[in-house]
């Protein structure tokens, strides 16, 4: 059985660090609060969490079937 959109816990973790990248990107506020390699923190972040949430998916995205 497929799920809704919002359910993948992959995209709630990308949209979540996308809000925080557009959020520095306009605003350059958090820039100051953070430490120097923190981007490249969250590069790692980024591509070892897709991973991992990858493996443990067991349901594709799209319309349901009921």
């Amino acid at each position: 059985m497929k799920k809704a959109w919002w359910q993948s816990r992959t995209l709630r973790f990308n949209a979540a660090l996308a809000v925080l990248a557009a959020l520095e990107a306009s605003s350059g506020a958090l820039q100051a609060l953070l430490p120097v390699d923190f981007w490249h923190a969250l590069s790692v972040l980024l591509a070892v969490g897709n991973a991992l949430l990858r493996v443990i998916t067991k349901q594709p995205i799209g319309k349901r079937c009921e």
